[in-house]
């Protein structure tokens, strides 16, 4: 165990210095000669002898463990890892997942599974099948469903799950029964409270219980980081979380369709977890929650019923209280502005991305037009939060600051609860 992870080169330098103390007694176990004798410069005994033998091999050994604890991270042990989710190339998050993990020297992709384009689909795109097939090269098996992964994963593998939310609570207890012991769900993790709440009874309830941690990637972005510690500064301050995406009033309508699962539950998600972690909102401590009707707008698009945008105040029964404002169709900078007091002017505006960032991303999607912008804009996040697990993982430190699956419960809670009392207030 110790000898893992050292190299030759360290071997033998660490072997050569244990073997000067043997040096001086002129090597071998023979008996020292007189002090006359020009074969040893030191008259030893054999008692003297045997401690510098034994103490020259415990300086090698103590060496090595030094070496093994200092050596870099990225010199540890890799993670197994089984994306389940690839979806479209360029367009799903599941994809851009991969591509990061492709990257990562945590990383060792195994399995790719993606259940609608090799299960239900029947005409399969040519964009994803030339992107499987290079995969294919690589040494990356693709299957259609967790069954076809094998009967258990190997003790390091990390399951991440990027599916549909609707498929995800089957997905994860697939993995559950094939052994995984950490998991990667990709935000809300579940269509509904009741079902996450299961998820992680089931996991809390393995012999080795599995690390369950969901994306929400502003818990440890930078921005949001920014205008918590502006606010802790000024007292009587007021913190407005703003969302903004890019899609197009003509395609909200195949938005609604792909996030089923409503604003709040999907894109606002990320926003209400930040209300849970830093807020400490939960629904038995929220005191009120209002709508700002001028900022909101419910529509039904084909069969599909939500929010184009959404804005609303919420406070704690404790007298803290944060503002979410959300836009599917207002651009792709996000912020958190810093007010002098609900509704008041804004002190300080925190960008994501910034203006610099946001011009390293132009020329990003110039060199690359069918990509999501927003993949581009939080790449760094994506990659941090997913390298947190992965090293925490693989090292036995735990997660970090990523949110786990608690986390996600009460975010969860807040959407449905937040979701009800607003189409109240708009009647």
């Amino acid at each position: 165990m110790i000898l893992r992870g050292v190299t030759r080169c360290n071997v033998g330098t660490i072997l050569y210095v244990s073997s000067i103390p043997l040096a001086f007694a002129g090597f071998g176990g023979r008996r020292p000669a007189p002090p006359s004798s020009s074969h040893a410069p030191f008259p030893l005994s054999t008692f003297d002898f045997t401690c510098l033998l034994y103490g020259s091999w415990a300086l090698a050994i103590v060496a090595l463990y030094c070496l093994t604890l200092s050596r870099p991270k990225s010199m540890g042990r890799k993670v197994n890892v089984v994306l389940v989710g690839c979806g479209m190339p360029k367009k799903s998050m599941g994809w851009y997942h991969l591509t990061q993990l492709l990257k990562m020297p945590r990383a060792r992709v195994t399995d790719v599974v993606e259940p609608f384009f090799l299960g239900v689909c029947s005409d399969v795109p040519e964009r994803f099948t030339s992107f499987m097939s290079d995969l294919q090269s690589r040494g990356i098996k693709f299957h259609k469903s967790l069954a076809e992964v094998g009967d258990e994963f190997p003790p390091k593998t990390m399951v991440l799950i990027s599916a549909r939310t609707s498929d995800n609570p089957g997905h994860f207890e697939a993995a559950l029964d094939r052994g995984a012991k950490c998991i990667y769900l990709e935000k809300p993790g579940a269509p509904t409270v009741k079902e996450l709440v299961r998820m992680k009874h089931l996991a809390s309830s393995r012999t080795v219980p599995c690390q369950v941690y969901l994306g929400y990637n502003k818990n440890v972005t930078r921005y949001v980081r920014s205008a918590l510690a502006y606010a802790d500064s000024v007292p009587g301050s007021h913190v407005e979380f703003v969302h903004n995406n890019a899609f197009r009033p003509e395609e909200l309508e195949e938005c609604f369709a792909r996030c089923a699962e409503g604003m709040l539950k999907n894109m606002a998600i990320h926003e209400l977890a930040l209300l849970v972690t830093f807020f400490d909102a939960r629904v038995d401590t929220v005191f009120k929650v209002k709508v700002d009707p001028s900022k909101t707008a419910l529509k039904k698009l084909g069969p599909w019923e939500d929010f184009s945008k959404l804005s609303f105040r919420i406070t704690t029964l404790k007298g803290l209280s944060a503002t979410v404002t959300a836009d599917r169709c207002a651009g792709t900078v996000s912020y958190a502005n810093v007010r002098d007091g609900p509704g008041g002017k804004v002190l300080r505006a925190f960008e994501c991305p910034t203006k610099e960032e946001a011009e390293e991303v132009k020329e990003k999607v110039k060199a690359d037009p069918e990509i999501m912008e927003y993949f581009l804009t939080q790449d760094a996040d994506y990659w941090n939060m997913k390298e947190t697990v992965l090293e925490g993982f693989a090292d036995g430190t735990g997660g970090g600051d990523v949110a786990t699956i608690d986390v996600g419960i009460e975010a969860l809670k807040l959407a449905e609860f937040i979701t009800k009392s607003v189409k109240q207030q708009l009647g």
